[in-house]
């Protein structure tokens, strides 16, 4: 049984459309202070690599293409966050449909990684990137990749 189509929601006005375009959608701080923390430890990587799957294409924040590991930097408003995700009171239809959509699509992109062979990581904006970039390293496995001065990026 197909299942029903769902209008998309749509906001009350148009500076609400606007201030959500300006929004940039890469090179956030979280995105660059994770990718430093990672690169300090000697991992190398790609950003914003596009990824044709079976089932869709996805473009995660920063890509382990050896390892077939994704990495997405989500942050805690867009992406429900259950230490910090808040609901807006304003056109809060709107935006309950818009946020639980954001979760569902990342659900489905997890899914999508998982089927080619991928692991996909998801880290919080609110993380430390030290830590984050910590267990990273620990998911791609000791001495994973080498720091251009040939010592041993260890987690």
């Amino acid at each position: 049984m197909a299942a029903a189509l769902v209008a998309y929601p749509h906001p009350k006005d148009a500076e609400v459309s606007a201030r959500m375009r300006r929004n940039t959608k890469t090179e956030t701080k979280p995105e660059r202070a994770l990718r430093s923390a990672l690169h300090a430890r000697g991992l190398r990587f790609r950003k914003n690599l596009l990824l044709r799957l079976d089932s869709k294409t996805v473009r995660p924040d920063v890509v382990f293409t050896r390892q077939k590991v994704a990495v997405f930097v989500d942050g805690c408003f867009w992406h429900r966050c259950p230490d910090h995700g808040t609901s807006p009171r304003y056109n809060s239809a709107y935006w309950q449909a818009k946020l639980d959509r954001n979760v569902e699509r990342d659900a489905e992109v997890d899914a999508a990684l998982a089927a080619a062979g991928w692991t996909s990581l998801r880290v919080w904006e609110h993380e430390r990137p030290d830590l984050a970039a910590r267990r990273i390293a620990r998911r791609l496995g000791a001495g994973a990749e080498v720091c251009p001065a040939g010592l041993s990026a260890t987690a």
